[in-house]
């Protein structure tokens, strides 16, 4: 298949047009990179200039409230690329606190709890995979009616009841960090899940094939590829990770209740927009998706440390979500001005000698 911004197989640049020349001017502008880069100052200038943010326990605060966005954002980078979204995601972590608190109230062992609540978000997403590929339904519609199903099943199952008294053993790995250091004990188990996705995304035929779809499902179909399978795994996926992020909000804030996790969709969506995904699929790369997710992330720790009402925080998030769908457009539509100038700067071909028969009489 044509080679994505977001696709970076063998042989591949990872990029089309200008950037698929390889120069590296050319990568340099890729919207990832430009994110990755801002990341990088935002880092610095919040060391410098923010107090206590270079802090150890400050630190841990933000990997540990930035994990319920990353934990989401690896499936979601996957569904995205493959044109498809998912707006259930924080009211699906939401259902699967809330059952997890009331089975603790029940009496039930957390060891069976658990398993059982990454079942519920496997069948979640079950749902909204089977209404997509075989109604035929547009995944945002949908996903906007379960969002509001699931979190109202979630009130039915909890109530308005905050269960907070769970194993000390697990509220110490969710917020607890390894030794004096600032990394967070749930930290690797990320990074473990990471780097499957980014192999599963960039260097397997099944993440080729998801370029392909979100590039274009029909000559993806006509392909070979099977687009509903892709997709239907893709939501459950989805739904998984989003009934891990439920469990894990429950024990790192210590409080299991029907709202948790209320709008974490619009931060996941923001920040994987934000870090170059195109929101109509076929391109990006899931290293600008993390690097998208740690920027907001990072912003939301400052803005708290500097004292930004939560509902200024909000506005901030809307504004980079729109930026998040614009900027990324204006760096392509800059990109393919700038190759039609360098198509439209270059001599006419000239014949070379040889190429035609020789004037009759010559020589």
């Amino acid at each position: 298949m044509p080679d994505s911004p977001g696709f970076a197989g063998p042989g591949s640049t990872g990029a089309a047009g200008p950037e698929a020349t390889g120069f590296p001017l050319a990568r340099a502008v890729r919207w990832d990179t430009v994110v990755g880069v801002l990341l990088l100052v935002v880092l610095l200038l919040s060391f410098g200039f923010v107090d206590g943010f270079g802090n150890g326990l400050n630190l841990s605060f933000l990997i540990g409230n930035t994990l319920p966005i990353a934990l989401i954002a690896l499936p979601m980078t996957l569904l995205v690329v493959a044109g498809e979204i998912d707006l259930s995601v924080a009211s699906t972590a939401g259902l699967s606190g809330a059952v997890m608190g009331a089975l603790w109230n029940a009496g039930m062992a957390i060891e069976t709890i658990i398993p059982l609540c990454l079942l519920l978000g496997v069948v979640c997403g079950l749902v909204n995979g089977l209404l997509v590929t075989r109604l035929g339904l547009p995944s945002l519609a949908v996903t906007i009616g379960t969002l509001a199903a699931y979190r109202g099943v979630a009130q039915i199952v909890l109530g308005s009841d905050a269960v907070t008294d769970f194993p000390t053993q697990y509220l110490d790995f969710a917020s607890g960090r390894v030794g004096d250091t600032f990394v967070p004990y749930a930290l690797p188990p990320f990074l473990l899940l990471l780097a499957f996705a980014f192999v599963a995304l960039h260097a397997t035929p099944f993440g080729r094939s998801l370029f392909a779809v979100g590039a274009n499902e029909e000559a993806a179909r006509f392909a070979g590829i099977r687009v509903r399978r892709h997709k239907l795994w893709l939501f459950v996926a989805t739904g998984f990770m989003a009934s891990l992020t439920g469990v894990f909000w429950a024990l790192h804030y210590a409080s299991a209740r029907y709202d948790n996790a209320t709008g974490l969709e619009l931060s996941v969506v923001a920040a994987v927009l934000l870090g170059g995904i195109d929101f109509d699929g076929g391109k990006g790369t899931l290293g600008g998706a993390v690097a998208g997710v740690f920027l907001l992330g990072t912003l939301q720790n400052v803005m708290s440390l500097l004292d930004v009402s939560a509902q200024s925080q909000i506005v901030v998030t809307g504004v980079l979500l729109v930026l998040s769908v614009l900027g990324p457009r204006v760096a392509r539509q800059v990109a393919q001005a700038r190759a039609g100038r360098r198509a439209a700067g270059r001599p006419p071909a000239v014949a070379v000698p040889g190429d035609s028969p020789p004037a009759s009489g010559a020589g």
